[in-house]
């Protein structure tokens, strides 16, 4: 058992070395290196949760998850509420409700943020596509 733990504190060294925002975010710098590792990452596997790499992947949103809620409190987002998930992008990206065609017009956008309507599968795959995140988070 020593191998194996002697094994992965050198590999854990080696990466925190050339990923120190693996351990944690304390720096602006730390945090757009971890947002460039996460565009790269998912430019390589996609949406993937199968791939072998997956668990570093989220291991790294966790860690920019915990620093952009350290930073700003509102951001945190209840787990499997994909209507939170839509009102923080929409924050985040400055829209209004009539600039999210992926779920349809105004109105549409209006009944699933006020939980009269669920999200489809084709409305999912397309927020999904449209900022970058895992379809899941819709879900």
């Amino acid at each position: 058992m020593n191998a194996i733990l002697d094994h992965a504190l050198t590999g854990y060294e080696v990466l925190t070395k050339e990923a120190p925002f693996v351990s944690g975010i304390h720096s602006k710098s730390d945090y757009e290196n971890a947002l460039s590792f996460i565009e790269e990452f998912m430019a390589a596997i996609g949406d993937n949760p199968d791939d072998h790499r997956w668990p570093l992947f989220e291991l790294v949103v966790s860690v920019v998850d915990k620093y952009e809620i350290s930073i700003e409190p509102e951001l945190a987002i209840e787990e499997d509420d994909p209507v939170a998930v839509i009102r923080v992008l929409m924050d985040q990206h400055d829209l209004r409700q009539s600039e999210l065609p992926e779920i349809g017009s105004q109105g549409v956008v209006s009944e699933i943020l006020n939980g009269r309507r669920q999200l489809n599968v084709n409305q999912i795959k397309a927020l999904s596509e449209r900022f970058n995140v895992p379809s899941n988070l819709f879900v």
